[in-house]
This record gives C-alpha cells, sequence and structure tokens, in this order.
C-alpha cells in the first residue's frame, strides 16, 4: 500500500489485525487466518534478551515448552540472520537489527498472512537494506504479505499488486507495471513519479556556506542516497567556486526521484550566456573535481540565463 502521508493506511493496515474496528465497511478474511504484524517501532520488551523476546509469545499462547521454543527461535532468528545476536539485549542493538528481532518475533507465530507497517520508516538510511533483504527473502518464499510504505523502488521490485491510498479512500490498484508505468489517475501519477526537491537563491558572496553544504547532507540522509553525498556537495562547492563574483543571481537545485533512483544538481546562473564552468579562465581544479564527481554534464540556455545539470 502507498500513499501520501495521512492517507489512511496505517489504519486500513490496523483494521485487517483487527486493532482498529472500521466505522463502515467491513474487512473480509478467511475464518480461521493467522495474522502477524510487524510495527514501525519495533516494540521489544527492553528487559529481555533477544532470544527472550521471540519466545516469549509461543511459550505463553501456544504453550510450547522453554526448550521447543527456544529451538523455534532460533529457526527464526537464522532466518533473518539475527542468530548470533541471540543473547543480546535490544538496547545493544542496532535500528535495522531491533526490527529484523522484531520479525523474526512475529514470524514465530507461524502466521499465514504478515503486515508491516512501514517496517523501515524508523531506521536510519544505512540500515534500511537489510530490513528489506529479509522482506524481499520471506516474498521469494510465498508469504502473503501487506505492506505499508513509501519506497518507491521497493514496493515496485518487490510486490505483485500495489493498492494507491489517497484521503481515506483506496482510489486506484493494479500490478506494480501499470501503477508504475501507466498509471490512470493524476493523484497516482503524480504520487509515484514525486521528486524530491531542495533548492538554494543566492544572491550575494555572503551566504551561508557551511549551512547549506549541512542541509545538503540532511538531504541526501533523507533520500537515502548517502552514498552520493559527497559527489552532491563537490558539485555544488565547486561550482560556487567558479562562480566566485555572484554579480548576478544564482538558483542551485538538488533533485532526487524515488522511484528512478535519479539524483541531480540544477545551477542556474541567471542573466549570463556562459556556465561559469566553461569559461576559459575556470579553475582546471575545480573543473575536474566536478567532472569527477558528475557522471553526465549538460547546458541548456534559458529566458532566465544558463542552466547547467549535473547527473549524479
Amino acid at each position: 500500500m502507498i500513499g501520501p502521508s495521512g492517507s489512511g493506511k496505517s489504519v486500513l493496515l490496523r483494521c485487517m489485525a483487527g486493532l482498529e474496528q472500521p466505522t463502515s465497511g467491513e474487512v473480509s478474511l478467511t475464518p480461521g487466518v493467522k495474522i502477524g504484524m510487524v510495527f514501525q517501532q519495533f516494540n521489544l520488551f527492553g528487559h529481555l534478551s533477544v532470544l527472550d523476546n521471540v519466545t516469549l509469545a509461543p511459550m505463553k499462547l501456544l504453550g510450547l515448552g522453554r526448550e521447543e521454543a527456544d529451538e523455534l527461535a532460533m529457526e527464526m532468528l537464522r532466518h533473518v540472520g539475527m542468530a548470533e545476536h541471540a543473547r543480546q539485549m535490544p538496547s545493544s542493538l542496532s535500528g535495522g537489527q531491533q526490527q529484523r528481532a522484531a520479525i523474526a518475533r512475529t514470524l514465530a507465530m507461524k502466521p499465514e498472512i504478515l503486515l508491516m507497517d512501514e517496517p523501515t520508516s524508523s531506521l536510519d538510511p544505512t540500515m534500511v537494506d537489510e530490513v528489506q533483504g529479509v522482506v524481499r527473502s520471506l516474498a521469494q518464499e510465498g508469504m502473503t504479505m501487506v505492506i505499508v510504505t513509501h519506497e518507491m523502488r521497493f514496493a515496485r521490485d518487490t510486490s505483485t499488486r500495489i493498492l494507491f491510498m489517497h484521503n481515506g479512500r483506496l482510489l486506484e490498484e493494479g500490478t506494480p507495471s501499470q501503477i508504475f508505468n501507466e498509471p490512470r489517475l493524476p493523484q497516482t501519477r503524480s504520487f509515484v513519479n514525486r521528486i524530491r526537491l531542495l533548492a538554494f537563491d543566492i544572491a550575494s558572496r555572503d551566504f551561508d556556506l557551511y549551512d547549506m553544504t549541512s542541509k545538503i547532507k540532511q538531504f541526501c540522509i533523507r533520500c537515502s542516497i548517502a552514498e552520493k553525498m559527497d559527489a552532491v556537495t563537490h558539485v555544488v562547492e565547486e561550482m560556487l567556486v567558479l562562480i566566485a563574483d555572484f554579480t548576478t543571481p544564482v538558483h542551485i537545485e538538488v533533485n532526487h526521484s524515488d522511484l528512478k533512483q535519479e539524483t541531480s544538481v540544477v545551477v542556474l546562473q541567471r542573466e549570463v550566456e556562459v556556465s561559469a564552468l566553461e569559461k576559459p579562465d575556470a579553475d582546471e581544479l575545480a573543473v575536474i573535481l566536478i567532472h569527477n564527481a558528475s557522471q553526465n554534464i549538460s547546458t541548456e540556455h534559458t529566458s532566465e540565463g544558463v542552466k547547467t545539470i549535473f547527473e549524479i
């Protein structure tokens, strides 16, 4: 399930799990079907080890003995790559490890349907891949899952069916190919093709460079492109070195497409005819650094000035 924040995705998931009662409509499930749920916040018991967190429900609810529960828990922990951390306390684990432990705890109850409410939203971007890897593995094994996510590429590559929600309503559903390549509704098209944007307007040489680079780094982390952080900041910083005098305003954008995983830096020098990068007297080292950080560079002449686009 995808859609803007506040569109009702998590509420629908909680209705499916029986955690909330719908005020209208109905949720139809096969009688007796076992449902497990993985939450955004891992909800591990902090006073119990990872192993004890996983064995608690099977012992209390399924009536398993300690030895049998331990054996089941270790099997599930191995399944998510957490067996070596079985005796550790949750506080000693990274966010990704805690979420994998939470998944193992849910799997220990042998669910037939697994509900996941944005399982990676509380994680540092560097830990997202390890949880997504577990989910992909479960999908390949045939586990039925309903996942709420804001990760468009993950949704496209992992799912068999996509539901798009908007303003509390299910607006569109279809295969990943149909939703991401040929969406029927403009709301769906706008959402799946969204481009995250960070923009700066510089009018003089007295701008705060340190604040700008800090915001660029935070943007890269939020977009899960930390590996591109240095390249993006190098392009911006070195272009500012080349422009130097700022006799005319400069507009800078950092763009990232969640779906296509494409990142670019756009530098618009207003009221000029030649990009600072193309000037004959351009600083040679700055030019080399910019080319090394960019996969492709193109220049457009517009009515506002010269726009240089750097693909990172």
